[in-house]
């Protein structure tokens, strides 16, 4: 687990561990979410990244009558 500073400006450092395996890039947008009392951070990916991550599933269920 790391530690970080706040700065003066209200800015913290993503300790690189963290930002390797994250894959995170300078410029790159972030979703901060306030959950109880900390905040989450996730990373916003292209629409294009989803492509594909669908592949293999099974689409074969029973589906209600309306939904055909």
């Amino acid at each position: 687990m790391d530690t970080v500073k706040v700065s003066p400006k209200y800015q913290i450092v993503i300790p690189s561990k963290i930002r390797e395996r994250l894959a995170i890039r300078p410029g790159q947008r972030m979703r901060m979410i306030l959950y109880d009392k900390r905040v989450e951070m996730v990373p916003i990916r292209p629409m294009e990244t989803a492509r594909g991550f669908l592949k293999g599933i099974d689409t074969s269920v029973e589906r209600e009558p309306d939904r055909l």
